[in-house]
Order: structure tokens, then sequence, then C-alpha cells
């Protein structure tokens, strides 16, 4: 009972995620192609209003006059729209789906025991949910001290834009050297979104609640808040694809299992802010596909990145590993399989043999409640030939590489592992 009402909670906080996350991002986007698609006002009534600029839009059967005011409007309505509890709701589910899918099981989710670094391998539960929670404040803080240092002003944001990418590739390194694969990749996202829903939270909303009460007060608003709201407005909006494509990627294990899964991340995180870019500037009227062919190729990269094996490693079997291989060459098969196994080829029984004793625990028709899931997780299930021939690449892909079993829950042995490299999936 406990497994299944886990897996409905996250059913239904992560739909609350992605609706929030619809909502806000929409109107995001939606908010920067006005903001680059106006027009000077025509007319001088607009003008002796204080109108900067306006557009003219046909939507759904009707049309839509939409205006900016460079100072302040005339009449400032009481009904004011703001945009905040879309951002705000999407990170706090973001939050929730976090602590109830990785928060809860550290050791299986988040603790990296490949990891190069002897320390971030070792991690207890507990240590790896510290240095998560950690790893986001201090994604934060620094993205936060690097904007106030390098452009207090707003003078300077194309140095600062070059720092925030050097930033996330030090995250992107960092993430997949301390954490499991799958949640690399979510925490990296997770910095750029915190970064996100915190300059909605700390600079956007404050610096527009300032400039309406100095507004209602007769008194001209201070640019500086318009001018901060605009630049992390801004950088919200380069974040945006790179933050989709991330958390889409844990459902695509050659990109977080990869040996060199910092380089896609980064690769990715470039292209989607490319590819942007190529939006912002047509809707101020500049085609320039040179950015959307840059990110092409920064994927096509990132696809022969992908492809690369990874290099040989001799292993060392750990104590907790020394027990025998479930199934040897040698083990007791009968006909073609025994003469396959007699020539040294891994063969579909001996296969079987290592998923009945490593994977079957939660990949299977009723899984082992004990170990959290109360459905075969992606709905892959090994407990039969025709399953394991069906999920052959992926299961040496993910096992190959160390990837599964995850927190190698099951004590999979290195043996076992090479056994499964090289199976040759028939």
């Amino acid at each position: 009972m406990e497994a299944y009402l886990l897996d409905f909670g996250n059913l239904l906080i992560r739909w609350l995620h992605v609706i929030a996350a619809i909502a806000w991002l929409g109107e995001s986007i939606y908010f920067v192609m006005l903001d680059n698609g106006l027009k000077p006002p025509k007319g001088e009534a607009c003008k002796k209003k204080g109108v900067f600029g306006e557009m003219w839009a046909v939507h759904g059967g009707g049309f839509y006059h939409n205006q900016k005011y460079a100072t302040s409007p005339e009449d400032l309505p009481e009904d004011l729209h703001w945009s905040f509890w879309k951002a705000y709701t999407t990170w706090l589910s973001g939050f929730g789906l976090f602590v109830l899918l990785y928060l809860t099981k550290p050791s299986i989710y988040l603790v990296n025991r490949n990891s190069p670094w002897e320390w971030a391998a070792n991690m207890t539960g507990t240590q790896a949910n510290i240095a998560a929670l950690l790893f986001l404040l201090f994604g934060w803080i620094i993205y936060n001290e690097l904007c106030k240092r390098i452009s207090p002003n707003m003078t300077r944001d194309g140095i600062l834009s070059v720092a925030v990418g050097v930033m996330m590739i030090a995250v992107a390194y960092l993430s997949t050297h301390i954490f499991a694969g799958r949640a690399s990749f979510l925490l990296t996202a997770a910095v750029m979104g915190t970064a996100m829903s915190a300059n909605v939270f700390f600079w956007i909303i404050p610096g527009q609640r300032r400039m309406v009460n100095a507004m209602k007060a007769g008194q001209a608003p201070n640019p500086i808040d318009g001018l901060r709201g605009r630049q992390r407005s801004v950088h919200n909006t380069y974040f945006t694809l790179p933050v989709v494509l991330l958390m889409l990627s844990n459902h695509y294990s050659f990109t977080f299992s990869h040996h060199l899964s910092w380089v896609l991340m980064v690769l990715f995180i470039f292209a989607g802010a490319l590819i942007r870019q190529y939006f912002v500037l047509m809707h101020r009227g500049q085609i320039r596909p040179g950015y959307p062919i840059a990110g092409v190729i920064l994927i096509i990269i990132a696809a022969w990145v992908g492809y690369l094996p990874a290099p040989k490693v001799e292993r060392v079997s750990t104590p907790a590993q020394v027990e025998a291989p479930v199934a040897n060459a040698g083990d007791a098969v009968e006909g073609d399989d025994a003469a396959a196994a007699n020539d040294g080829e891994v063969t579909l029984a001996q296969v079987e043999a290592v998923m009945e004793e490593r994977c079957v625990q939660c990949h299977a028709e009723n899984p082992d409640k004990s170990f959290g899931f109360s459905a075969a997780p992606l709905g892959i299930k090994l407990d039969s030939e025709a399953e394991i021939l069906v999920h052959a690449a992926d299961i040496r892909k993910v096992v190959a590489n160390n990837y599964m079993p995850l927190g190698n829950i099951t004590h999979i042995t290195d043996e076992e592992r090479d056994l499964i490299a090289a199976w040759s999936g028939k």
C-alpha cells in the first residue's frame, strides 16, 4: 500500500508540476515575444500618454492591441495582472517531487557509487540529501552573486552571460561526478529552475511592487528596478529550453548513464540557449538562421559523443561483491544453449539467471514492494525470456555501465556486469 500511495502521489504532484510549468513558461515566452515585437506607437495621442511601443495581433477570432508604457500610465488600474504564482507553484511542486522521489531514497537515487571521487562514492543517504540541498542553495547564491557583482547596473550583461555559461559548465561537471546519473541531470536542471523562480521571488516581483507603489504615490519609479527585472527575465528565457530538455532526459538512459554525461549535458544546455536566441531575435524582426544551425550542430555533436563507447577499465570487486557470479559459461544449460556456452558465447539462459537474481525484484509483473515500487519502473518487466529480448539493448547499456541496479541495491557483481556486456542480445 505504501509503495502504491507513493506512486499515486508522484503522479498527482507531477501532473501539478507540468501544468504549472506550462502556464509559467508559456506566459513567460509570450511576454518575451510581446516585448521584442513592440513597434513605435502611431499617433501623437499614444506618445503623449507615454506609450513606449505597441503591438496589434489577431488570435481566436479577435483582435488585440497591446501597449507598453516607458514610465507610468496616466491611470493604473486596481486589477493589475501579476505573474508570479505560476512560477512559485512550478518550483514548489518540482521540489515536492524531488523530496518524494530522491530524498526519501537517497542511497538508491542520489549516491553515485561509481564516482571517481571516493568521498562522493561513499556518502551515506543523509549526507547525499544534505549535499543535494546545498548544491541547489549554492547554485542560486553563486548565480545571484555573479549578477550582482559583474553587472549590478545592467551595463555588462554580455560579460555576465559568459560567466553564467561557464558556471553551468561547472554545475554539469560537478553534478555528474557527485550524484547518480539521473539525479545529476535533474539537479542541474533544478539549479537553473531554482534561479528562475528565485529571480521572480527576490528581484522581479519586489521591483515591480516598488514601481507600482511609486506610481500610486505620484512618484517616478526607480528605473533600475525595471532594468533589473528585465535582466533576470532575459536569463529566465534562456534557461527555459535547457531546463525542459534536461528534465525530459531522465527517460533516456543513454544521456545520464554515459561516461561523458557532463559533456552531453553542456552541449544540450548551449544548444537550447542558441535555439531560444533565434526566436528572441525573430520577434524583433531579425532572422538569424545561424543560431538554430549552431544549435543543431551541437545536438549532432552530442549524438556523436553519446555513441562513443566507454573506455575499458579493469574492475576490482569490492568486499560487498565477493559472491560468485550467478551464471558462468558452464552453468547447467541444455541443447543449443549448452553448445553456445561451450563456445564461450553468453547465452540467454545465463542472462536470464542474472536477471532473476539481480533485476526482477523491481522489474517484474509483481515487484517486491520492499524495494519501493508498486509496478515495474518504466513498465520494463524482465521476468520472462521474451521481455528480456525486447529490452536487450537497454539491459546491456545500463547494466554494463554500472547505472543499474540503482545504487547496486541487489549487489550485482562485476563478473555479472561483464557477462551482460558480452551478451549478443539473442
